[in-house]
């Protein structure tokens, strides 16, 4: 260790995260904001995608860092660092999701009431006015179906779908097994298929 931080500490910017991890768990702040500038874009996009609101997603990303600094020192060059990462945030929106059951404020919807376009996904500009008006609304119904998922189900889905993580990786990150992982997706296709499809009557 001492001879990563005397030998290129000077040179934050080539270090792969898992050298600079180890940077911040002797304290090296240099270190830390390299981190949060490399990775806070994902963190703000996991947590938006789960709870779709952005001055949440903000404060949230926020705590996932604060909660780096302070475990810095449980974090081993063993692991990867976006797991250790992922799962940090993974808890953060968990432990969110459950204070606002609690305080019986409900989730679904709140995609589209946020003015964040830059999260949203893009439309191609090659599409006509009409196509894109359709193309954005699927999207809004896909975005709003899967924050109506069980927090874990819903955590699996953004892994998989928009940081495409294996199942290994979101095994990693939900702390459990990769079977459980494979449930967890089907469960979530069962249920997205109920509130996007048509129900035959």
């Amino acid at each position: 260790m001492s001879d990563l931080k005397h030998n290129v500490k000077k040179d934050y910017p080539s270090l792969v995260s898992e050298d600079l991890m180890l940077l911040v768990a002797d304290g090296d702040k240099i270190a830390f904001t390299c981190l949060i500038n490399r990775h806070q874009d994902a963190v703000f996009r996991l947590i938006y995608r789960f709870f779709g609101k952005e001055e949440e997603a903000n404060d949230l990303a926020q705590e996932v860092f604060v909660r780096i600094w302070r475990s810095s020192k449980n974090y081993t060059s063993t692991s990867k660092f976006t797991t250790w990462l992922y799962t940090i945030t993974a808890n953060v929106c968990k432990s969110e999701a459950r204070s606002l059951w609690r305080r019986n404020i409900w989730l679904i919807g709140s995609f589209w009431n946020s003015g964040d376009n830059d999260i949203r996904e893009a439309v191609s500009p090659v599409l006509s006015p009409e196509d894109a008006a359709i193309h954005a609304e699927q999207n809004r119904l896909v975005l709003a179906a899967i924050e109506s998922l069980p927090p874990n189900q819903r955590l699996a889905v953004v892994l998989r779908r928009y940081e495409e993580l294996s199942y290994q990786e979101i095994a990693a990150v939900i702390g459990c097994s990769v079977a459980a992982v494979e449930a967890l997706l089907v469960r979530a296709k069962v249920n997205l298929q109920k509130k996007l499809l048509p129900q035959k009557k």
